[in-house]
């Protein structure tokens, strides 16, 4: 698909890349594209234009250059709906799991998209209904993960877990994890979970802590729908998605995860496949 327009989103709060924008912009306008800006990109420079919000960018642009790290990429995949617009993760400081492309690499990565000489990972998102009384209390979207944790550091929470329909176990942990092969080597991987290539149509399940020996990481495929049943009375248990929104969870509230109807697409690194990211972010591997 020819790009004939460019959005640009960055990082809340990063003044520091305001000439990173600027120059951008030049660049891309030197090549006859249209530049749409995020509200935090025009902050960064105010003389490059105004700024929109988010979902406005994701519905006028053929590709969106975000500028940040995986916390943004994030952000942005949950503003995506059902626009595949292709996405180029830039990093400008910190992990940049999701975010594969250097600084250095972006002027000559763009040059190969808009020659559609690119390579893409395609990512699927997860989503999520919280029920409540029978009745759905919100709906969510997530890249990475939901994840179901109680507030008090000395109690345990009680998660009754149905997979299609049938009964697993009742979790006593910390916590519960359901996480897409993309959030596999995020919060999942922290907390003893496996990692799953990026394009494999599964789920993961992985209790937090759980007050037992057996409990261990459950693989599904993608095509498993998740109840999780908050079964701690008196507890304040909440559900987080990406790590970024936080909802509060009621005593019996019904959490129902199952791979979402959308998906982003991702811009890979010219030097790096996935197997040297795990390495080089990673440190896979390493002794």
């Amino acid at each position: 698909m020819p790009v004939r327009r460019v959005g640009i989103a960055l990082k809340p709060n990063k003044p520091e890349a305001g000439p990173v924008v600027q120059d951008l912009i030049a660049w891309l306008r030197q090549r006859d594209c249209e530049v749409v800006l995020d509200s935090e990109a025009a902050a960064a420079c105010p003389a490059c234009g105004p700024g929109r919000p988010r979902a406005e960018v994701v519905a006028q642009a053929d590709l969106i250059v975000v500028l940040g790290g995986d916390g943004t990429i994030l952000a942005m995949s949950r503003s995506m709906g059902e626009r595949e617009v292709p996405i180029l993760g830039v990093n400008l400081g910190g992990l940049g799991f999701l975010t594969e492309i250097t600084l250095p690499e972006l002027l000559p990565t763009l040059e190969a998209v808009l020659r559609d000489e690119c390579a893409v990972s395609r990512r699927r998102m997860l989503a999520a209904t919280v029920r409540r009384a029978g009745a759905s209390a919100g709906e969510y979207e997530a890249l990475n993960d939901f994840v179901i944790t109680k507030t008090a550091p000395s109690r345990i929470v009680e998660l009754e877990t149905v997979v299609n329909g049938e009964y697993v176990t009742t979790y006593r942990a910390d916590g519960l994890i359901v996480a897409s092969p993309t959030g596999s080597t995020a919060y999942c991987l922290s907390a003893g979970g496996p990692i799953l290539y990026p394009t494999l149509p599964a789920l993961v399940v992985i209790p937090i802590c759980p007050h037992t020996l057996t409990n261990r990481p459950l693989v599904l495929p993608d095509g498993a729908r998740i109840e999780v049943v908050q079964r701690s009375a008196g507890e304040d248990v909440h559900l987080t998605v990406d790590g970024q929104v936080d909802v509060a969870l009621q005593h019996r509230d019904t959490v129902v995860v199952q791979r979402s109807p959308h998906a982003i697409t991702l811009i890979k690194s010219p030097k790096l496949n996935y197997f040297e990211l795990l390495r080089t972010k990673l440190r896979w591997g390493e002794r």
